[in-house]
């Protein structure tokens, strides 16, 4: 079944006054400017169009010299490459001069620019992102890309086992891009090639291949497409185990809006090692991990509660681990029989979650047991244990005359007359 696509709103981006004003820098009687690539894609899918490509028989040289007589302000941003970004009025605007590779050996291409639009459009990876549009509203498809668009089909240009060989990361982007476009199964040709070629991806930087997965999580299709490369022995190449699908599948259909670092965690996360793996495999940035890391701990703590959680046991889950990290935990872990919250519970996480309930502190500095008395060491580091291993049973108080009980608690254990032992965290989790 086919679906209807959006010319007018195609036409409505080609019209926007400042893409005009660059058009008309660059526009020649024997040289030619279109839009090209995601931008027409997305414009004739109805979706917001965030960024606009052109391509250009103009060499780069020539397009700063004419941006820059229109008074625009031209950027030298990838010259080698052929690309210059034309801001106009602040907005950006990526110009690309036409390029036919010459070689490349699946990590690389080297390219010489050229002048043929056809060919510029053979080399691109899938036929819906191989559509362009020329200044006087023509769509141009040479590769069969408005028929894919049509039949939420995502099919490699030419021979998918070449196109792959070409660059590896393709792999990954057939499977993003049928979890954004497609329906139904992927492509079979695609598929058998993205197979045959998974040794590939060891040869991809993990940085890349990090990109990738997140923006394939990112994408309503994700479920189904995770499950595709779990059967086929992809996706374990990528997570170093084996995928969660039920998680991420029931994550995805609760989630307000796609959150791809969760999604990650539901998919790949059940323990503090599994975070460790995927900030090494994937390169992960440190706030990435780091959330993995506390959600790994929240999760824990969640699913090992066997008694319903009250809103003493949520005040103590955030206080371990984080406000954020024990909502995605809840989120990622309903449906199943543990945990079980109150109504109280539940609404006290969500307070804590969107900021309206301060995620209570521990009270009780170091510094303030030092300036009390108690000698910097192990006596002090015994008695802050026990300080807030008596704050966790207590609920997490912050108030003035908690914090004098147990920095007294805590003095008394630095010291050695108090026996240390301040409860078992409650029956909650922590």
């Amino acid at each position: 079944m086919s679906r209807p696509l959006d010319e007018p709103n195609l036409r409505a981006v080609l019209a926007q006054p400042r893409l005009t004003r660059v058009l008309a820098a660059l526009a020649d009687p024997g040289e030619e400017t279109r839009l090209v690539g995601g931008a027409v894609r997305d414009a004739l899918l109805g979706r917001p169009v965030a960024d606009i490509d052109l391509a250009t028989t103009l060499l780069p040289e020539e397009v700063v010299r004419r941006a820059a007589e229109a008074g625009l302000k031209p950027v030298p941003t990838g010259l080698a490459h052929g690309t210059v970004t034309v801001v106009a009025e602040g907005e950006p605007f990526e110009v690309t001069t036409l390029r036919e590779d010459i070689e490349t050996d699946g990590r690389h291409a080297v390219v010489r620019f050229g002048r043929d639009f056809a060919r510029d459009a053979a080399r691109r990876d899938f036929t819906v992102n191989a559509l362009s549009i020329d200044p006087a509203g023509r769509v141009h498809d040479t590769v069969g890309g408005l028929a894919d668009l049509a039949a939420s089909r995502v099919r490699f240009i030419g021979e998918a086992r070449q196109r792959i060989r070409e660059d590896y990361l393709r792999t990954l982007r057939f499977f993003r891009f049928h979890a954004r476009f497609g329906a139904g199964a992927p492509d079979p040709e695609g598929l058998a090639a993205a197979i045959e070629a998974r040794d590939g991806l060891a040869l991809l930087s993990r940085e890349r291949v990090r990109g990738e997965l997140l923006k394939l999580l990112a994408a309503p299709g994700a479920p189904a497409v995770t499950a595709v490369m779990q059967a086929t022995g992809l996706l374990g190449r990528l997570i170093g185990g084996v995928g969660d699908l039920g998680r991420l599948a029931r994550l995805a259909a609760a989630e307000a809006e796609p959150d791809p670092v969760r999604r990650l965690a539901a998919l790949a996360v059940r323990s503090g090692p599994d975070a460790e793996r995927l900030r090494e495999s994937l390169r992960l940035s440190k706030a990435e991990h780091a959330r993995l890391a506390a959600y790994a701990g929240a999760e824990a703590a969640l699913h090992g509660a066997l008694a319903p959680l009250v809103p003493t046991d949520v005040r103590r889950l955030v206080a371990g681990h984080g406000a954020g990290p024990a909502a995605d935990a809840a989120l990622v872990l309903a449906g199943e029989p543990r945990p079980v919250l109150t109504p109280e519970a539940a609404d006290l996480l969500a307070r804590f979650a969107d900021g309206r309930e301060p995620v209570p502190v521990f009270p009780v500095a170091g510094a303030a047991l030092v300036a009390a008395g108690a000698k910097p060491g192990r006596g002090l580091g015994r008695g802050l244990a026990a300080a807030r291993r008596a704050w966790l049973d207590a609920g997490c108080p912050t108030d003035g005359a908690a914090k004098a009980r147990l920095e007294a608690l805590a003095l008394a254990a630095a010291h050695g007359t108090g026996d240390g032992a301040a409860g078992s965290h409650g029956t909650g989790p922590a």
